[in-house]
């Protein structure tokens, strides 16, 4: 059974520079192969860190802070969904993706909240 995983595309210094036609041409290549495997969800790219906003709760206070964030040393510039048998068949098709060139890809398996698993265990 296929498992579900987040996949987040982060820049890194240490990546190499792609030109555009080549980051495209990687990213159609890629695209087609999950689509026509059936494995593609949904994805997209996100703004950078000068568009972003920070929320936290501390004291029943709502805290929104602008970026960008000095600390960070790496930016998560998109998101994708997508199905594989395992880790490690995902990590085989995200090495065909840009990003893994250019910055990295962190591969995240899907799973249930606590009280998912208990409610599914209750019902059977």
């Amino acid at each position: 059974m296929a498992q579900q995983y987040l996949v987040i595309h982060m820049t890194d210094s240490s990546g190499s520079a792609l030109a555009q036609d080549e980051d495209r041409r990687m990213l159609e290549s890629w695209a087609k192969e999950g689509e026509d495997a059936g494995r593609l969800g949904p994805g997209a790219p996100v703004a950078g860190p000068e568009e972003a906003k920070s929320v936290a709760v501390r004291d029943g206070k709502v805290i929104v802070t602008d970026g960008p964030f000095p600390e960070f040393k790496e930016w998560f510039a998109g998101y994708d969904l997508l199905e594989a048998e395992s880790i490690d068949e995902a990590a085989a098709y995200m090495a065909k993706h840009p990003t893994a060139v250019a910055g990295k890809v962190l591969i995240l398996p899907v799973v249930m909240l606590p009280w998912e698993s208990e409610d599914e265990a209750a019902a059977s």
